[in-house]
């Protein structure tokens, strides 16, 4: 007779899962720029995992390093804030999730390409949750929703910096958030006829918060593993 032990499958390290963190309220930009930077020194010197922080801001744009001035058409209608992301002027508000990502590359692949492939089909993936087909498009930033008659609107925006492989920054999807707040830039991507901007809300889902941040963590889990 032949007997058998299982053996319990080896605990992972605390510092190897991804930690998800929701923000309660409305995050000032300031703030969140610095618990990011925090962060990533932390996962930099093995002292803290991998952080997806799920936020929302008070209306504010700010600008990514290929940002041009005769892009901000109001600026004096939100507060604008220089940001070290790649990109050009971005919107950010109420009704929006953002989700900052601080992964560690060193672990994951050092291929900035890559990673922004996966940025995109971890908001394409999420989205199909919501009967929403999003889609890249070449030369444009962020993931974009055909609306017929040749008009195409953009629904996230993606934005990242990296020190010492670390990732911060990341995606915003508009949920339901004020859209008109959004004329006072020309946003990265847009600035052509037939290119706006959309949201679930606008596309007639009456998705929650709630929900996008479900449908985020398991489409996370089927990009990044």
């Amino acid at each position: 007779m032949i007997t058998t032990t299982k053996t319990a499958p080896a605990r992972k390290d605390p510092l190897d899962a991804v930690e998800w963190r929701t923000q309660p309220g409305l995050l000032a930009y300031p703030d969140a720029v610095t618990g990011m930077e925090a962060r990533v020194a932390q996962i930099r010197d093995g002292e803290a995992g991998e952080l997806v922080w799920l936020v929302e801001h008070p209306p504010l744009y700010t600008a990514g390093t290929s940002a041009q001035l005769k892009d901000l058409l109001e600026p004096d209608r939100f507060p604008v804030f220089e940001t070290g992301r790649g990109g050009q002027y971005t919107y950010h508000g109420p009704g929006q999730r953002v989700a900052y990502a601080m992964l560690d590359l060193r672990n994951r692949g050092q291929d900035l390409r890559a990673y922004v492939r996966n940025l995109e089909a971890w908001v394409i993936d999420a989205l199909q949750e919501f009967g929403v087909t999003g889609e890249r498009r070449e030369g444009r930033v962020g993931i974009w929703v055909t609306r017929g008659d040749g008009r195409e609107d953009k629904i996230a925006a993606i934005g990242v910096r990296i020190r010492s492989w670390i990732t911060y920054h990341g995606i915003s999807i508009n949920v339901a958030p004020d859209l008109g707040h959004f004329s006072g830039i020309v946003p990265c991507g847009i600035g052509e006829d037939l290119l706006g901007v959309t949201s679930l809300s606008d596309l007639g889902c009456e998705a929650t918060m709630d929900d996008v941040d479900a449908a985020l963590k398991r489409s996370f889990a089927r990009v990044f593993g």
